[in-house]
């Protein structure tokens, strides 16, 4: 017998719903912020890289410790609140990534243990057709389709043959 019930911890339909409001409640916290770019903006605006993101944060430190070496040009208290939103927003997308995974994973494991179940159903499904219980060779008629074997194509030497 194979590796069952890797992953037997549920959640209870309280925390579920618990759950799907705190992701309504962030949804709702965010809908202000949130912008859906194009493919083509998304390419066109991009992601800075980590190279430009020490460059923005040296820009920063030196805005906030030698503020006469800065130019008047750019607007610093907007400056300031990207600066301070980015941040945020990369710590809660972190975390977010960090829930996601570990979801992923969770899920992965539950994924397996109902395959691995059904597989053994299967089985007896198809033990039980066997003795011609009743039922049970509809049931394993319509489950064994999930096993056919796909039907190679028509070989083309065959074709070449029959024209010589």
């Amino acid at each position: 017998m194979g590796l069952t019930n890797l992953n037997s911890t549920h959640l209870s339909s309280t925390k579920i719903t618990a759950a799907q409001d705190a992701i309504a409640l962030l949804e709702s916290a965010l809908a202000e912020i949130t912008i859906n770019l194009s493919a083509a903006d998304r390419k066109k605006y991009g992601s800075i890289n980590e190279q430009n993101k020490l460059f923005v944060n040296k820009v920063h430190d030196y805005h906030q410790s030698q503020p006469n070496l800065s130019s008047p040009e750019v607007d610093w208290n907007e400056f300031y609140k990207d600066h301070s939103s980015r941040n945020a927003m990369e710590t809660m997308i972190s975390k977010l990534e960090s829930i996601i995974t570990r979801l992923n994973n969770a899920k992965t494991l539950h994924d397996f243990d109902n395959y691995q179940s059904a597989l053994d159903d299967y089985s007896y499904t198809a033990y039980k057709a066997g003795t011609s219980a009743v039922g049970f060779e509809d049931k394993f008629r319509d489950l064994k389709q999930f096993f056919a074997k796909p039907t190679p194509p028509e070989s083309s030497s065959k074709e070449n043959k029959e024209e010589k």
